[in-house]
């Protein structure tokens, strides 16, 4: 039977195997056995269809964040930057759907539909050991938003590297984002 669940699943399946750009609806209604407008019943667009499989992509590396237990914030931090570019690492392709939909941050409006729910929430709860770490005075800002963005640029970025395929030792990866994560946190201490 042909329902949304199963859809995302093989559209995922479809980005992990061949890349974003193979995702088509037209092959996608081909290996789910049906016509591309029979999908229409299920899914709105396209778009509508990777804004589904970057629900459940964001909601998995929510959920890896949510299980990071390290009671000082900073750790926290260093460990959410691994766990950011670790997912980066092991799912390639899937990150790129993650760039598709960004967080509300408030500052700003976004495009309508931009911005899902579960990444807003992501941003808000990785956040969360920023705001303890200032009120702790382990880092000092008055702009939580900036050092939040600054860390994400960090590990975006140490993660976007890694995509290039370099073939670095696992231990010079791991350097990496701890290098990258601690020198930004140093910049932020009083």
């Amino acid at each position: 039977m042909l329902d949304a669940e199963r859809i995302v699943a093989e559209a995922r399946e479809m980005i992990v195997s061949g890349g974003l750009e193979s995702l088509s609806l037209r092959r996608l209604g081909r290996r789910l056995g049906v016509s591309a407008p029979a999908l229409y019943f299920h899914v709105d667009s396209k778009a509508a269809l990777l804004r589904a499989v970057a629900e459940g992509e964001v909601a998995a590396l929510a959920a890896q964040f949510a299980a990071i237990d390290e009671p000082d914030p900073l750790d926290r931090i260093r460990a959410q930057s691994r766990a950011y570019v670790r997912y980066a690492r092991d799912n390639p392709e899937l990150f790129q759907v993650l760039l598709l939909a960004p967080p509300d941050l408030g500052v700003a409006p976004l495009p309508d539909g931009a911005a899902l729910p579960a990444t807003t929430e992501a941003f808000a709860a990785a956040s969360g050991a920023i705001d303890e770490a200032i009120a702790s005075g382990a880092i000092v800002s008055d702009d939580p938003l900036l050092v939040a963005l600054t860390l994400w640029s960090g590990a975006h970025g140490v993660a976007s590297v890694l995509q290039l395929g370099f073939g670095l030792p696992p231990e010079l990866e791991e350097a990496m984002i701890d290098e990258i994560t601690d020198r930004i946190l140093a910049g932020y201490r009083g």
